[in-house]
Order: structure tokens, then C-alpha cells, then sequence
């Protein structure tokens, strides 16, 4: 079943610039002037300005922390694509949030055409709640994804067609084993980059906080490596602060516009470029996510 939110026309302007926001602007749509062109560079985007987003999906600062150091993650990949026209989007989190920092990244690479898909009807209707949600705002207006209801998300026999790019986030780890195994084969055939994004199963908080499960980056790599698909994996997302935390909505909206929380959220920024400076052991223990990056 394909619940459609209309066609997206992906168009930009020749110049490169989008819609701009200062940080201390918080109505305002998020803003960027590209150096290069647009297809193919991410634009550096503060976490206070994703921060809206997190709202949107009944998030908070964790959430845009996550979507900030998962930006870093792909940008130079993405970098690598020519003028990519399809994304999609391999399931919706399990449990935090309706992936709209993929949407975001749809929209910022200008692609044509948006897919998400997933198994469960709730969780397709709650990403649309959410894209209304960021949209009544003046964010995501250029995105119309299309929903796809699929039958198996291991193996979507609904979709046709190759993708240039395709995100899982927080997907993997609510799969059995061997839907695990197929969901990784069919992706990484069906789309020129893939990438994973997964709860790290090796930081205790997921278990004593957020209540979800998780993969080891060990784990990671074998399901990789038995899927035949080679891929460069890693640590991502470890915060000042564990998995799970949450907070009242008036706290976080009122986050939205203090000046100490906006200078929280710079600092933030700052640290999440040292993550990949930190030793070994203390990622393994504290990063909320490991990933996988296949492709270019």
C-alpha cells in the first residue's frame, strides 16, 4: 500500500542558497549559503537549528545532537554522488522519532523523488504527523515523500527501481536474525550508498534507559561481512549525557529560545567534531550508535 504525500520537484535555485535562519531565529526555516553546488555538499547545520526538527518528532536535544554528528558522518560520502535523484528511507525508528533529519538530508541534497517505507502502518502515519508538524513551522516544505506500507521489510517486494541513496536508522536491531541478513543484501543492491545507523549494543545505558536493543560494532561487521558487502563502520553520537534521557515538553520548548541553552547547543556542536578524537574503549562504551557506510 503506497500512502502518498505528493511529488517533489527538487528544484533549487541556480545561486545554491536556501532558505537561511540565523541560530537565535527561531521561526525562520533553516539556512545555509553553499560554496559548492548543492547536490553535492551537505551544508553545515548548527544543532540549535536542527533543533526544531527534534521538536517536530516530540524529541528533544539528544535527538538533535544525533541528527548533527550523523550529518558529519555522511557529509563526505554524499559528497561523492552525482546529483543523486532517489532516497529512501529502509524503515522508521523503533522507537525515537520519525527520522525527519533523512528528510532533511533529501532536501538538501535536491534530490527528485523521497521514499520511506516500513512494516508498521502507525509508525508511517506518525513520520507524517511529524513532516505536518516541522512543516506548519516553515521547515521541510520542499520535501513530499511517498509512504510505502510493505509486507517485509527485509526483503520490500513493493518497491522497484534502484535509489542513490538509502538510510536505516534505529531499524536493524527490532529485525531477526536472518530478516537482519536479507534487509542488508536488498539495500545494499538496491541503492549506490547505504548507510546504517544502529543503538550500540555495548553502552549500558540503551538497556537501562531507552529500552532498546542493540548491535556491538563487532556484530555490525559480521552481519556485514556475511551479506558479502563491505563497508566502513564506526562509533557516532556519544553526548555529554546517556541514551534515553528525556525531559517535559515545556522544558523543551522553553529550551527553544534560552540563551543558555542556546550556547549548550553550540558547545555541543563543538564536541561533537572531537568524537572521532576520543579513545576506543570510552566510544565503545558511551556512543549511542554505531554505523555503516556503503557505497562511494
Amino acid at each position: 500500500m503506497v500512502y502518498s504525500s505528493g511529488n517533489q520537484d527538487g528544484g533549487r535555485e541556480a545561486s545554491g542558497l536556501v532558505k537561511f535562519r540565523s541560530p537565535g531565529d527561531n521561526a525562520a526555516p533553516i539556512s545555509v549559503v553553499r560554496l559548492l553546488k548543492p547536490q553535492t555538499m551537505l551544508p553545515l547545520i548548527p544543532i540549535r537549528s536542527l533543533y526544531p526538527l527534534a521538536l517536530a518528532e516530540g524529541e528533544g536535544v539528544g535527538s538533535a545532537y544525533a541528527y548533527y554528528a550523523k550529518r558529519l558522518v555522511l557529509a563526505r560520502r554524499l559528497a561523492r554522488l552525482e546529483s543523486p535523484r532517489r532516497l529512501l528511507i529502509a524503515g522508521l525508528p523503533q522507537k525515537f522519532g520519525s527520522s525527519l533529519d533523512s528528510l532533511l538530508l533529501a532536501q538538501d541534497l535536491a534530490v527528485a523523488e523521497v521514499v520511506v517505507i516500513d512494516d508498521r502502518p502507525s509508525a508511517l502515519e506518525k513520520c507524517r504527523r511529524s513532516l505536518a508538524a516541522a512543516q506548519a513551522i516553515g521547515e521541510l516544505t520542499e520535501v513530499r515523500p511517498h509512504y510505502v506500507l510493505v509486507r517485509e521489510l527485509g526483503s520490500p517486494e513493493e518497491l522497484t527501481g534502484k535509489f542513490d541513496v538509502c538510510l536505516g536508522a534505529e531499524v536493524l536491531q527490532r529485525l531477526d536474525a536472518p530478516s537482519r541478513q536479507r534487509y542488508v543484501s536488498c539495500f545494499r543492491q538496491m541503492a549506490t550508498l547505504l548507510a546504517l545507523f544502529v543503538p550500540n549494543d555495548e553502552n549500558p545505558s540503551h538497556r537501562h534507559r531507552s529500552g532498546l536493543a542493540g548491535l556491538s560494532l563487532a556484530e555490525l561487521r559480521a552481519l556485514l561481512a556475511a551479506a558479502g558487502v563491505a563497508a566502513a563502520c564506526g562509533y557516532v553520537d556519544m553526548p555529554p549525557f546517556p541514551p534515553g534521557i528525556t525531559r517535559s515538553a515545556g522544558q523543551r520548548e522553553r529550551a527553544k529560545r534560552g540563551k543558555i541553552e542556546g550556547f549548550a547547543m553550540g558547545a555541543l556542536g563543538c564536541y561533537a567534531h572531537g568524537e572521532r578524537f576520543f579513545p576506543t574503549f570510552w566510544r565503545r562504551s558511551h556512543s549511542h550508535t554505531v554505523y555503516a557506510v556503503a557505497g562511494p
